[in-house]
């Protein structure tokens, strides 16, 4: 009978240890973040809305699917994405609806500012303090701002959804198409009340660009490339806590300002200096990188001895 006893408890022992074993192994092979949030845990989390300007080119599918591959992994996440078109495309259209994504497509042509003018000498002028283009004479280059009525478009789109019964409250975050995000900067925007903000990685002639911390507090910016900018900060080192954009509905972008200071353009709006919310562990955390795609180097095929094979059928 003793013997018998010890056969029953090896078994018990033996079975208790693979169950371990089995438990051990599902929680090691799946990431953290799917571990620690239920289905029901993430229906409570504040909705993240990425705004995403972009256009088209020949890396543009490619860029967009790599965002969008890092988005499915983020809860309670809605990608409000909108084209410099004049018409929604399908490449961008089938992309979104392929992704699985809670998302919105619109679209909003950049149109030339009025008053602008070649002067004949290889420069472009577009209205008074806006940008000035390779500037042979005086060999001068300044930057004209991207995505301003797109984002505008979107802002547009986001205060009309809040105020139905359909919206929720969140963070607005504007979110470049060739970007590089750690899914930790989703987690972080989370905790904002205000206005959060955090370092950007390879931006600005720097490592890394950064508000400065004291006491909890910003009290200063870590920004060589134009540092005399109200927020030098780069457009993915901030986020916004969307009921904001209802509180001001003036808040927008500008054509009338340059590159560079879009950031502040807005940000002027909802915030001061002594209200932004350092996160990413007081900003000494790089969770997001100002990455850009090199633009492709197409062969000419007129130039090519031997004909290629058409391609225009596929999708690239």
């Amino acid at each position: 009978m003793h013997l018998f006893n010890l056969k029953i408890i090896k078994k018990q022992y033996l079975a208790l240890g693979m169950l371990i074993f089995v438990v051990l192994f599902l929680f090691n092979s799946k990431p953290a973040f799917q571990c620690q949030l239920t289905p029901e845990t993430a229906a409570y989390l504040p909705t993240i809305y990425g705004i995403t300007p972009t256009y088209a080119r020949l890396a543009q599918k490619a860029d967009l699917t790599r965002l969008s591959q890092t988005l499915m992994l983020v809860k309670n996440f809605h990608w409000i994405v909108i084209e410099d078109s004049d018409t929604k495309t399908k490449l961008v259209e089938n992309l979104l609806k392929e992704s699985n994504l809670k998302y919105t497509h619109l679209n909003v042509k950049t149109e030339k500012p009025k008053g602008s003018s070649n002067h004949g000498n290889g420069s472009t002028v577009m209205n008074a303090n806006l940008c000035l283009l390779k500037n042979k004479r005086f060999n001068t280059t300044l930057l004209c701002a991207s995505g301003v009525e797109q984002r505008n478009k979107a802002l547009d789109w986001l205060r009309a959804h809040l105020k139905s019964p359909e919206g929720t409250s969140g963070v607005v975050f504007f979110m470049d198409d060739d970007n590089t995000y750690s899914l930790k900067v989703f987690d972080e925007m989370r905790k904002i009340k205000k206005v959060g903000v955090w370092p950007v990685g390879i931006v600005g002639g720097m490592r890394v660009e950064m508000p400065l911390v004291t006491d909890g507090k910003v009290s200063g910016y870590n920004a060589v490339w134009k540092p005399y900018r109200p927020f030098p900060i780069d457009m993915a080192g901030f986020a916004v806590n969307a009921t904001l954009f209802l509180d001001f509905p003036e808040a927008k972008f500008s054509r009338k300002v340059q590159s560079g200071f879009q950031e502040s353009e807005i940000l002027k709006y909802v915030v001061t200096q002594q209200e932004l919310e350092p996160l990413a562990d007081n900003c000494t955390k790089v969770y997001v990188w100002h990455t850009r795609t090199q633009k492709p180097a197409i062969l000419n095929p007129k130039k090519l001895k031997k004909p290629l094979v058409p391609d225009d059928h596929i999708e690239v």
